[in-house]
């Protein structure tokens, strides 16, 4: 089985049920550069009395499907459906959320160089974006100073 890089998840919350058309292109062009390698895809929902759906990309209508299918989605069923169920539980009412699986191609090599070595994963975290501005800005300010 070949190796592959670095797998990462995210869940992107939709307050209002307000998910927009932008997100694929952004991703297919992620795909179409060799950077990541979506794994598999499922969306939830809670609508405004609570009631919650999961959705794997294969239980979508089939146009979302044939949109997503575009980006190269190898859907493996990673999700278990009580990860689904626990991230549209998570949810405020009258919202949605699209949960990905993605492989870092970008980072296959160095990984498995990584491995090769003996070395060992000790730690791994992701800088949350607001953090990061707030310390690019203070710096800036500081600079000027």
């Amino acid at each position: 089985m070949e190796e592959i890089g670095p797998v990462d998840y995210a869940i992107i919350g939709f307050p209002g049920n307000r998910f927009r058309g932008e997100i694929a292109p952004a991703i297919g062009d992620l795909v179409d550069a060799g950077t990541i390698r979506i794994i598999d895809i499922a969306f939830v929902g809670k609508d405004a009395d609570g009631s919650i759906v999961a959705m794997e990309m294969t239980e979508l209508d089939p146009d979302v499907q044939e949109g997503l299918a575009s980006l190269g989605i190898e859907v493996s069923g990673l999700f278990s459906d009580e990860d689904l169920i626990g991230a549209a539980e998570e949810l405020d009412p009258n919202s949605s959320a699209a949960l990905l699986i993605w492989e870092n191609v970008w980072a296959r090599n160095v990984a498995q160089a990584m491995r090769d070595a003996g070395g060992v994963l000790l730690a791994f975290e992701r800088i949350p974006h607001d953090l990061v501005q707030e310390a690019r800005e203070l710096a800036l300010e500081a600079a000027k100073a």
